[in-house]
């Protein structure tokens, strides 16, 4: 599978709210996720380290909008926009954020994501 179609094919799958089956089905069982935050989660290693982070953010936040574009190509790496309208369930505090999310493909699976804040 080329680069193109893993791109718009995990695209599809976050439009449609599958999150958790776009990065069952693409991510590599070891990528390497990268935030820009300092803490634990700064760094993922590996599709499970991955999937306990989504679930962090899914149990910590109350989405109200998710939105992404893209994917926008180039060679091996792909970026997707992402806007997302979340109450951090912590602090009440409503956050709106515009990212962009980098992902490198390797043999047909995602080997990296970097997330740009």
């Amino acid at each position: 599978m080329t680069t193109d179609q893993i791109a718009k094919d995990f695209v599809a799958l976050l439009k449609e709210g599958k999150h958790h089956e776009a990065a069952n089905r693409f991510n590599a069982d070891d990528i390497v996720s990268y935030e820009n935050m300092p803490g634990p989660m700064a760094v993922c290693r590996g599709k499970e380290a991955v999937r306990q982070k989504g679930e962090w953010w899914v149990a910590n936040h109350e989405m109200h909008d998710f939105s992404s574009e893209g994917p926008y190509l180039n060679g091996d790496q792909f970026a997707v926009r992402f806007h997302v309208d979340v109450t951090v369930k912590e602090t009440g505090e409503r956050r709106v954020m515009d990212e962009v999310g980098l992902y490198t493909v390797e043999n047909g699976r995602i080997v990296e994501e970097r997330f740009f804040y």
